[in-house]
C-alpha cells in the first residue's frame, strides 16, 4: 500500500532520515513512533509529497510520488490519501460544513450537489449534523477532531495519515480521538499510518509499530513485539527513562 524504500533526508549537516525502509501493509494501521525530533513528521511530509527525499523512493498504491515532477501529478497520487492533522488544522473562517466539503470541491472536481450529499452522509456517520453551521471556534476540540476526520474520509481515501492524534489534549479527549480512529477504521476499512510519540496509548490503534531513532527504523513489529524488544533504546523510550542510549536534547 505504502512502500518507503531506502529514503534519506538531510537539512544541511543534520541527517534526519538515514536509509529508512518500511512497508505499510494494506488494511492495517502502522504507528511510527520515537522521541521528538527523530524525523517522524519529516517522513509523513515525504509520503505526502510535501518534501522530496535526497535519495530513495516512496510508492503509494504502486505510484512513485518521489518521481512526480508536477504538482498536478502529485495531486493525482494524493487522491489515495486522507490526512488528519495535528489539532485538526481546520480553516477558522469556514463552517464545519465547508471544512468537510473543501477537499471534495478543491481536489476531486466533485459537483456541488454530489459534494453536498457526501458531506451530509459523513456528518451523519460521525454525529456532526448538529454542528454543520458552526465555526471551529464554536465547538469543542473533540468535535474539531471529528470534523478533521470527516474531512480526511469524505474523499473515500484508501490510506489515512494521522499526525500526532492527541497532541495538546487531556487524557479524556485523547482517548476519544483513539476511539474515533478505531471506529472509523472499523467502518471504512482504510489503511492507516499514525505518527506519534505517545506510548503505550497509540498501541490501541496499531497493528504494527515502527520506532525511528538515529535516522533509521531500529525496531518494527506488533505492539507486543516492541514491548518484548531487548533493544535498550526501545526499552528506555517505552518506560520513559532519562538514562539510556537516547540522549535528552
Amino acid at each position: 500500500m505504502i512502500s518507503v524504500r531506502n529514503v534519506y533526508k538531510s537539512f544541511g549537516s543534520q541527517v534526519v532520515l538515514d536509509g529508512v525502509t518500511m512497508e505499510i501493509e494494506p488494511g492495517k494501521t502502522t504507528a511510527v513512533v520515537g522521541p521528538s525530533g527523530v524525523g517522524k513528521s519529516v517522513l509523513l511530509k515525504l509520503i505526502m509529497g510535501i518534501m522530496t527525499p535526497d535519495e530513495g523512493e516512496i510508492f503509494i498504491e504502486g505510484e512513485n510520488i518521489t518521481a512526480a515532477r508536477s504538482e498536478s501529478r502529485k495531486n493525482e497520487i494524493r487522491r489515495s490519501l486522507g490526512v488528519l492533522f495535528q489539532a485538526a488544522a481546520l480553516f477558522d473562517s469556514l463552517t464545519v460544513y465547508d471544512n468537510i466539503a473543501f477537499p471534495l470541491l478543491e481536489r476531486t472536481g466533485c459537483s456541488a450537489l454530489r459534494a453536498h450529499e457526501k458531506v451530509l452522509d459523513i456528518a451523519e456517520s460521525l454525529s456532526l449534523t448538529p454542528y454543520l453551521t458552526n465555526f471551529p471556534e464554536q465547538v469543542s476540540i473533540g468535535i474539531r477532531k471529528r470534523v478533521g476526520m470527516a474531512r480526511a474520509l469524505v474523499t473515500e481515501p484508501k490510506v489515512v495519515l494521522v499526525d500526532e492524534p492527541n497532541t495538546g489534549l487531556d487524557p479524556l479527549d485523547g482517548q476519544e480521538v483513539y476511539d474515533l480512529i478505531n471506529a472509523c477504521k472499523s467502518q471504512w476499512g482504510f489503511t492507516g499510518l499514525v505518527i506519534s510519540h505517545e506510548l503505550p496509548e497509540v498501541f490501541q490503534v496499531s497493528d504494527r509499530v515502527a520506532m525511528l531513532l538515529g535516522g533509521q527504523v531500529i525496531c518494527e513489529g506488533t505492539p507486543a513485539e516492541l514491548i518484548a524488544s531487548t533493544d535498550p533504546a526501545v526499552q528506555q523510550f517505552l518506560n520513559g527513562r532519562t538514562d539510556g542510549p537516547i540522549k535528552i536534547q
